[in-house]
């Protein structure tokens, strides 16, 4: 008769293989209904775009060249491709969104020419116009890592909670002054959306973004708090950029 013990490998032995084979069809499943979903979702953002009388195109080059080399767009280039790119008017207001793809190591995050070592990764983004042209100036949900990685601490408003949990970055002090001079600072502390979506001035632009994909949910959320902060800057502060 085979020892106790010996069975009791076999038995652990086969439990682990078991609940390894049922983790691996478990992440199988949910990897396909997260495909199905995001697909779902890009099907939506495209017809959604016709139904609001928007320019809807799935994947376009060139049109966002100009932002390349800050925040979510980090590498410089010609014809960078935006897809999803979708242009039309929100509020009264021109805008585009659209997502930007690039690669990066899954180990240090730097870019990689071995295609095996390296993760898609996917930025959406969201550009209201804005009134008239500001001076850049970004404003960051504070984070110890975030302050280390750049080495900018920011610029403090004076308004003790504002500061405690946002950075902002600005070049010019009159415009940045003049633009969070009122309510602003008490409707991104009040707003959940503030502390998901940063915020970025860029000459007579607002912008924003997050990593993930687009969907029907997030265009409206994303562009109803681009102009629900640009409607809470001071009309002056456009006066003084």
């Amino acid at each position: 008769m085979e020892p106790l013990a010996g069975i009791l490998i076999k038995a652990l032995l086969f439990a682990f293989i078991a609940g390894m084979f049922t983790l691996v069809i478990s992440m199988f499943m949910r990897r396909r209904r997260e495909d199905a979903r995001i697909r779902n979702e890009w099907s939506q953002i495209a017809q959604i775009a016709p139904e609001r009388g928007w320019t809807y195109d799935p994947c376009t080059r060139g049109q966002i060249d100009q932002y390349g080399g800050m925040g979510p767009i980090l590498h410089k280039g010609e014809n960078q491709a935006a897809w999803h790119y979708t242009t039309g008017e929100f509020r009264g207001r021109s805008f585009k969104y659209f997502e930007y793809r690039y690669k990066r190591s899954a180990v240090d995050g730097d870019v990689s020419d071995f295609g095996d070592h390296r993760r898609l990764v996917i930025k959406a983004v969201f550009i209201v116009t804005a009134p008239g042209s500001g001076s850049y100036m970004e404003i960051l949900r504070r984070s110890k890592l975030g302050a280390l990685a750049d080495g900018r601490p920011g610029k403090p408003l004076g308004v003790p909670e504002f500061d405690k949990e946002f950075r902002v970055l600005a070049k010019d002090e009159t415009f940045f002054r003049s633009a969070l001079n009122g309510d602003i600072a008490s409707f991104m502390l009040a707003d959940p959306r503030a502390k998901r979506a940063p915020l970025r001035f860029r000459d007579d632009e607002l912008i924003t973004w997050y990593t993930g994909t687009l969907s029907p949910q997030t265009v409206d959320e994303k562009l109803n708090y681009l102009c629900d902060v640009l409607d809470r800057i001071p009309e002056q502060a456009w006066t003084t950029a």
